[in-house]
């Protein structure tokens, strides 16, 4: 099943690639190139993608750090864990 997909994903990025190969100026600040319609989307898409990854990675980082953070918190109680308010 796995590589019926990779097989269609496969297909489609050659299918755009071939009808998507005229080249383009792409201009940002005082940089300019020129290269192919589909590198320039893949590009962005990959680019995407990674800031994507990255901002997910902090968000989860952070979110382990305060657990771990408040796991220490609730076995520091006198009481232990199941005397920590909000705890049922």
């Amino acid at each position: 099943m796995i590589i019926a997909i990779i097989i269609l994903i496969v297909a489609v990025v050659t299918v755009f690639s071939v009808q998507n190969a005229a080249p383009v100026a792409v201009t940002f600040l005082a940089w300019q190139t020129q290269a192919s319609l589909a590198v320039i989307i893949f590009l962005a898409v990959a680019a995407g993608a990674v800031l994507g990854v990255a901002v997910m990675s902090s968000w989860m980082i952070k979110r382990a750090v305060q657990a771990k953070k408040q796991k220490k918190a609730e076995k520091t109680l006198p009481g232990g864990p199941e005397t920590c308010p909000g705890k049922e």
